[in-house]
């Protein structure tokens, strides 16, 4: 690509990314709820107030109306503007990772961005994976193993990610963590992981492949670790409180999708 091409690619990524942040809001406040996702349009949860076309601009309208609804001034929550620019940003960096790889895992890696800001913001809610966030990594992954069977020999196509990688993430993901939520049931006597979690481990498996996997279980176990320590200590918690553990599994397996190549390349080159 021309550097004019790169300019307007990166442009639309942008702006495109600012407001699929801005539908990633609403998938994030009605589906836990199980509300539709069209009607009634975007409103005012206390007064009710029908949010007109301008009101609903990316970052802008949250500037514009300093964080409150324009009828009532109930204050607006920070996180739209935040999954907004995490979204933005997010997308930027998976077209100046990807697309120089893979046209398709670029893509994949977008979509894939969609369905784990949404997870994250869910389950630190909620603490619930909703399955079709999962289905959505899960179809991505089969969209993935797909495209590397038939573009085998096309580098821009093809992720490089070998099959048998994606299918072991699958099996280790599901099968593993299956085993360890049970018996954590028979020995702890309380769920270490929730079903949910289970899933998308096993989703995630398959669309990155079982050393990014591998990975993303070590990162988001130690960053688990080091902030619950850190909460408990302020709380004064006694280890009896459950806590998701979805947005730790989401910033690992981010990570893993970003820096996985690099990061197993120098492993394995130590050997």
């Amino acid at each position: 690509m021309t550097t004019t091409t790169l300019i307007i690619v990166y442009i639309l990524t942008g702006i495109i990314g600012l407001c699929v942040g801005s539908f990633l809001n609403v998938l994030i406040y009605r589906v836990p709820l199980e509300m539709s996702i069209v009607k009634p349009g975007s409103h005012c949860p206390k007064c009710q107030y029908k949010l007109k076309w301008y009101d609903n601009i990316p970052v802008i309208s949250y500037l514009i109306l300093r964080g409150k609804c324009r009828s009532c001034k109930e204050p607006i929550s920070i996180r739209y503007t935040i999954v907004e620019v995490v979204t933005m940003l997010l997308w930027l960096a998976v077209v100046l990772r990807f697309i120089n790889e893979s046209y398709i895992f670029t893509g994949i890696a977008m979509l894939a961005i969609v369905a784990f800001i949404a997870i994250f913001f869910i389950d630190l809610e909620h603490q619930i994976i909703p399955d079709r966030f999962n289905v959505m990594i899960l179809l991505l992954g089969v969209v993935a193993l797909i495209a590397n069977l038939v573009f085998k020999d096309n580098v821009l196509l093809n992720d490089g990610i070998p099959w048998e990688q994606r299918v072991g993430g699958l099996i280790f993901g599901g099968l593993f963590l299956l085993i360890f939520r049970y018996g954590s049931i028979l020995i702890l006597k309380r769920e270490a992981l929730g079903f949910g979690d289970v899933k998308l481990v096993a989703a995630c498996g398959l669309l990155l492949g079982i050393y990014n996997l591998f990975l993303a279980i070590l990162v988001s176990s130690v960053i688990a670790s080091i902030v619950l320590l850190i909460v408990r200590k302020k709380k004064k918690d006694k280890k009896n409180t459950e806590y998701p553990f979805a947005p730790f599994l989401i910033f690992g397996m981010t990570f893993a999708m970003f820096f996985g190549t690099y990061i197993i390349d120098w492993y394995i080159s130590l050997f």
